[in-house]
């Protein structure tokens, strides 16, 4: 399962693979398959990736359009 959120707002923000992919402590290669839904993601890094981008977990996994996190 592709995640299109996930990829869009990385790419909407101008932000490489590579450079996800070191904040994540992990190769290009294997941030290219969190995206592409090859390799799945896990709670640490869906967490790290909702801090960094400052959205929802519900988001990037494409169950929400809508970026904010509920408080």
């Amino acid at each position: 399962m592709q995640f299109k959120n996930l990829r869009g707002i990385r790419e909407d923000r101008d932000i490489k693979q590579k450079d996800i992919a070191r904040i994540l402590n992990v190769s290009q290669n294997t941030y290219s398959q969190y995206e592409t839904g090859v390799i799945s993601l896990t709670a640490e890094v869906l967490i790290k990736l909702a801090n960094y981008y400052g959205v929802s977990v519900d988001f990037l996994l494409d169950r929400t359009n809508n970026p904010q996190m509920q408080k």
